[in-house]
């Protein structure tokens, strides 16, 4: 679950687990709707949605809002496989999240300095900002706009690799246990269970809402 090295003939097969989910998808469109593809369709467009009304006005309608509910399902639908024993959870590593927030990042960075040069310094000293503090202010937002994708991969990678390690510090117990003490473990691993499964949704959303936002701010 958390060693992302290990080696069947010479092939390391744990990234794979990262794209299980994409066999799933093409089968859907050839079946009858289902109940889970509907909840599927219906999370989408709630989503689309919501980031419609984030991004910034006559951006809306040009696509800005799918990559990023793309990357929502992507990241949810990793996060639920690492609640599955024995599968590799690819999000508890810098190594994915890192890759899918510093490329989005960049990618706002050259696009709002190159065509809004003027918008992005304004975003440097909020407004109402005493003229003693200005050059104090340009530094900690340009600081806060640096750290911005550490800290979108870091958010993911912790709350993912924290609930992981407790369910796993737990189980590990469960051998030298009473029969009495086994049953409060069991119980509170399922509780456990249930909280990392709103984990990984919480997190997935508040990546690709923050990732909109950031998005937002360059328009």
């Amino acid at each position: 679950m958390f060693d992302p090295t290990t080696e069947i003939s010479n092939m390391s097969l744990n990234w794979t687990s990262t794209a299980i989910g994409l066999l799933l998808i093409p089968t859907s469109i050839w079946l009858i709707p289902s109940r889970n593809s509907m909840m599927i369709s219906l999370l989408m467009n709630k989503l689309h949605q919501e980031m419609k009304t984030i991004l910034s006005k006559g951006n809306e309608n040009k696509g800005n809002s799918f990559i990023l509910t793309s990357l929502f399902l992507m990241i949810l639908m990793n996060n639920f496989l690492g609640l599955f024993p024995y599968i590799f959870t690819s999000t508890s590593h810098l190594t994915l999240t890192l890759t899918l927030a510093l490329p989005l990042w960049v990618s706002f960075m050259l696009y709002g300095w190159i065509k809004n040069t003027n918008h992005m310094f304004e975003h440097l000293v909020p407004q109402g900002t005493p003229s003693m503090l200005m050059p104090f202010m340009v530094v900690i937002e340009t600081i806060s706009n640096l750290i911005r994708p550490g800290t979108l991969a870091v958010r993911l990678t912790a709350n993912m690799i924290a609930g992981h390690l407790l369910l796993t510090l737990l189980g590990n117990n469960g051998p030298s246990m009473t029969h009495s003490m086994l049953t409060v473990l069991i119980t509170a691993q399922i509780l456990l269970l249930i909280l990392e499964g709103a984990v990984a949704v919480i997190q997935s959303y508040v990546f690709a809402i923050l990732s909109t936002l950031y998005s937002s701010e360059v328009n």
